[in-house]
């Protein structure tokens, strides 16, 4: 009787394996035949009720069984493997004959990608951009901008000096790219625009501030240029930078080479005006500086102050870039933490 089960189990074990279709199917089929518990275990476990000669037979045909399914095991696991892999090599395949697809080392840094941003919007808007020296003389940083000796931005703990140039004339980091305004000013009549962007010196350095960091300049000259111009062109380039409409408002303010002058505000973008600790409970945040080109200026640069005038703003393009892609420390922009710079690939 035994012995005719081991057969049964034989054929049907083994026609088990050949149809099993993974490796965890295979081993099902193992530990329900071989296991502790298992089918062959179960047949065993009668051995000691036959008579000798049975029982030495019946041992004969198990061992014969372990051996054939383990075989058959091993054979079909190298088909199941072999299926397995062919699947992969079809999933997977690769045309090695094609050229190869170059890979971006890094990415576009952030202040990078903001500044550019902010170039494409006003060069659209008929703003070419210009450039200017970072070391700059005395005259056209401080004193063709309408700046007197005596205000606070030429002292040594805002400003970066440098020893006097061959022509003996003070010279400096410049603090601001509103010398660049100057200079395409200089020897040219109206009308003239352009936007300056670039980098920019002072002696701070906080969560907020670096001592170095960028800047973009813009100005308009011309006859009936007012400040409605203005208002409006800020307006717009907000809306574009930022992706949304916005609440923009200008406060009155005081830059010695703009008058009126107005700091702009738009609605806070974390709390839609609310309130919250990045607007400090005011539900506006600080972005520009502008106002109409003092008619000082104008003169220091030969353009009739009568007949012409001009607006001019100024906005920190890290500021903005924080503002835009959630950046609390401005620190973090010039750390070259990896980790950071990846979150924008």
């Amino acid at each position: 009787m035994l012995d005719e089960e081991l057969s049964l189990l034989r054929t049907t074990a083994l026609a088990e394996l050949s149809t099993a279709a993974s490796g965890a199917e295979l081993e099902n089929i193992r530990v329900k035949t071989l296991g502790k518990k298992g089918s062959l275990t179960q047949i065993l476990r009668g051995l000691g009720q036959m008579a000798e000669a049975e029982r030495a037979n019946l041992g004969a045909l198990a061992n014969a069984f372990k051996e054939a399914f383990a075989e058959a095991l091993s054979r079909r696991m190298q088909e199941i493997k072999q299926a397995e892999l062919g699947q992969r090599l079809e999933n997977e395949w690769v045309d090695v004959t094609l050229p190869g697809r170059p890979r971006n080392l890094g990415t576009i840094h952030p202040i990078t990608r903001a500044q550019q941003e902010i170039i494409a919007i006003f060069t659209a808007m008929g703003f070419p951009p210009a450039s200017g020296p970072e070391v700059e003389s005395d005259w056209h940083n401080f004193e063709a901008l309408n700046i007197p000796p005596d205000h606070p931005a030429r002292e040594m703990h805002d400003t970066f000096y440098l020893p006097p140039g061959p022509d003996g004339r003070k010279r400096l980091l410049r603090t601001h790219t509103s010398p660049v305004q100057i200079h395409v000013m200089e020897g040219r009549q109206p009308p003239l625009r352009a936007i300056a962007p670039g980098r920019v010196f002072r002696c701070d350095s906080d969560l907020t501030h670096s001592p170095m960091f960028h800047q973009v300049e813009g100005f308009m000259v011309d006859e009936g240029v007012h400040f409605g111009q203005l208002k409006g062109l800020l307006e717009a380039f907000l809306i574009q930078f930022f992706e949304r409409s916005l609440p923009v408002r200008f406060r009155p303010s005081f830059f010695p080479f703009t008058e009126p002058s107005a700091e702009v505000d738009m609605g806070c973008l974390f709390c839609s005006g609310q309130g919250c600790r990045v607007c400090k409970r005011t539900g506006w945040l600080e972005v520009l500086g502008s106002g109409m080109i003092h008619p000082n200026v104008l003169a220091n640069v030969g353009i009739d102050r009568e007949r012409y005038s001009g607006f001019a703003f100024g906005m920190g393009v890290e500021r903005l870039a924080m503002l835009k892609y959630g950046i609390s420390d401005m620190r973090a922009l010039f750390d070259n933490d990896v980790r950071f710079l990846t979150r924008f690939a």
